[in-house]
């Protein structure tokens, strides 16, 4: 698996380990970093691949669309990720200006983990 870059859980900014480095996720941790990351990232955000992400702009933020949908959406990105075998959508709500929630992911080594976003 390729190496994922440690981000801090409330700021989701870069971490530095003891030695100044920027530090690197291991898993099952990454892999739950990692699916946090593609439900974060909007349709059209990678400028390689601008098919990744959730059309939050198209059908999400401000539509208001039925949770199963943006559930539905939700796994789909999630099974993106490598060593992502299983994903269950626990809880979304809508805040202010924005959506959270709750994912839970079980990776190809039998290993779950709870992701928020």
């Amino acid at each position: 698996m390729a190496s994922t870059l440690l981000l801090d859980r409330s700021a989701w900014d870069l971490v530095l380990d003891g030695e100044g480095n920027v530090a690197l996720a291991a898993e099952p941790y990454a892999i739950a970093q990692d699916v946090a990351s593609a439900v974060r990232t909007f349709l059209g955000e990678c400028w390689y691949d601008t098919t990744q992400g959730l059309p939050y702009w198209q059908q999400i933020l401000g539509k208001y669309p039925p949770v199963s949908l943006i559930k539905k959406k939700i796994e789909v990105a999630a099974l993106t990720v490598p060593k992502v075998a299983e994903v269950k959508t626990i809880a979304v709500s809508f805040t202010e200006r924005g959506l959270t929630g709750q994912i839970q992911i079980i990776d190809t080594d039998g290993q779950e983990a709870g992701v928020s976003f």
